[in-house]
Formats: C-alpha cells, structure tokens, sequence
C-alpha cells in the first residue's frame, strides 16, 4: 500500500496594490508570519520530539503487557472455514470416530517435478470410491500412439472403471480438492479412474502425455496426473520414476522395496496419499522425465 500524503502551501495575502507590492495591510500580515517564524526556539523542538519519544515508549509498554491490542481485519468465515478444511488437518472422520492424520506434502523431485501428499483422502472416501468402482470393473486398456484409441496390451494387466465428473457430491469434494492442489481448474480435469491390480500385474513405465493428435485436438495435452492410493499394498506395487536415479543410502526404507522399485524414484502405496507429477515443463514442453509405471504386485 503506498500512502500520499500532500502539503498544499496557500499562502494567500489580501490587500495586493497595483505595482505588485502588499498594501499597508498586507505588510502587517507578512510582519506578523516573520514574528511567528522568529519566536520559534530550537528549545521547542526538543521538547516536541522528547515528547513523541516518551508516548512511543509508553505505547510500546501498553502493548508488551497486553494492555493495548493493534486491530487486525481477520478474513470472513467462510474463507477461514474453507482455508481451514482444504490446507490444514481434514475434518473428516473415520468409522471409528477418530480424527484423520495431518496432511501435508512432500517435494519428491523437481526433474520430474513430483510431490507427496500424504492423507490427501480419508479412509471413508478411499472405501467409498472402491465400493463405487468395484461392480464396473474391466480390462485396462492403453491409448495407441497412432490413432489415438484405445487398445489391450500386455504392458498394463490391471482392471479399471472411469466414473463421471462430478457424478456424486464426495467425487466433487475430490475434484476441488485435487483442483486446489494442482492450481488446475476442475473443468480441465479428466473423470477419475479407478484402478485394480492383483498379485503380478503391473503397469509398464510410459507417459502420460499423448503422442497422436486425435486426443490432443479433442481434450488438449495432459499436463498433470495425481495418482491416489485406496489401499495398502504389503510388497510391490510401487509407483516407480525409472528416469529418476537416486542413491540407495538416501531412501531409509531401500530393504523394503521390490526390485522394480529400486530401479528408479519410487514410492510406495499407503492409503490415502497421493502423488501429483507434471509430465509438462513450464515452458509447456513435454518432460521426458515424467516417464512412470506401476511395478508388480508382491503380496
């Protein structure tokens, strides 16, 4: 905020003779301004200034002891409400009654740039989605570089349902959560896909960016994908970044990941975290570094 404070100096004399000099009058008012110039000690503006020092001490003290508050414009309710429920601890509640834990978010890389929400969902939604999902399941199919439609193949064995956007008021909660996560509009935002993997399947390392230009005319270029985990894997099913090497002596949990999973930045499926990845750079170039895949599961 930049404050502006103007001095208007109007110094007008009455009285102004003909040849541009004041009149008798005049003269008197121009004496007695010189008068009141000239009876103004240098004693005065010490004591002025000594005067505004002892008030500020005094303000400083009332304010130290709590005796005087400075007034702070606090946001309306709703904002903080909202504030509250999507940047800080969930206010959703377990069967048990119990508290979710905190969230907050872990940077994972920056090439790819990838981040860790843990508790992004609580564990009702996560059992809300599979049971949602369970009775429409089917293959999983791939998108053909080529034509643009979709195919089996060999590289993903999981079984999959899309569900609608917005089709319910939990899915919207989602969406307007991941939509405030990634700073993506929900109208950009695909309909979520639930997806199931048994002990050996797997999903082999790709992009999620698409190379035909049927889907890019038809929908626009993936820029962002967020993967969530609806249940606890035991062994595998790591989500792994094979482009992304890293040093065994910097992940403490290195024993416990699979042999897909140590070939690459991976993390491991917990229940109710989330990864959000950029297969795009900023310049809105496509990121090699994004290229993923589910490893096997173990057990």
């Amino acid at each position: 905020f930049r404050i502006q404070y103007k001095l208007n100096y109007n110094m007008n004399f009455q009285n102004i003779s003909h040849n541009g000099l004041p009149s008798i009058d005049g003269k008197r008012m121009a004496k007695g301004i010189l008068r009141i110039h000239k009876s103004y000690k240098p004693t005065d503006v010490f004591r002025l200034l000594l005067l505004l020092l002892l008030l500020s001490i005094f303000l400083l003290l009332l304010l130290s002891f709590g005796i005087f508050s400075i007034p702070v414009k606090r946001l309306p309710h709703e904002i903080s409400q909202q504030l509250s429920d999507d940047i800080t601890t969930s206010n959703l509640k377990r069967s048990d009654g119990k508290d979710e834990p905190k969230q907050w978010v872990e940077v994972l890389s920056w090439e790819p740039r990838a981040f860790l929400y843990h508790n992004f969902l609580a564990k009702d939604e996560c059992k809300y989605l599979i049971d949602l999902a369970k009775p429409h399941m089917m293959k999983s199919m791939v998108v053909d570089s080529q034509t643009g439609e979709s195919k089996d193949s060999r590289a993903r064995t999981s079984s999959g349902a899309f569900l609608n956007r917005g089709q319910d008021e939990i899915i919207r909660r989602i969406e307007k959560r991941i939509a405030d996560f990634s700073f993506i509009p929900e109208e950009h935002g695909e309909g979520l896909h639930i997806l199931h993997y048994e002990v050996e399947q797997k999903y082999n390392a790709h992009y999620d960016y698409f190379f035909d230009l049927v889907n890019v005319k038809n929908g626009g270029q993936r820029a962002v994908t967020m993967l969530m985990y609806l249940s606890d894997v035991e062994k595998g099913g790591e989500t792994i970044f094979p482009q992304r090497h890293v040093n065994r002596s910097s992940v403490p949990w290195w024993d416990d990941l699979s042999e897909c999973g140590r070939s690459g930045l991976s993390v491991r499926p917990k229940m109710g975290d989330a990864i959000l990845f950029w297969s795009m750079r900023p310049d809105a170039s496509m990121d090699p570094s994004s290229l993923h895949g589910s490893c096997p599961v173990i057990q």
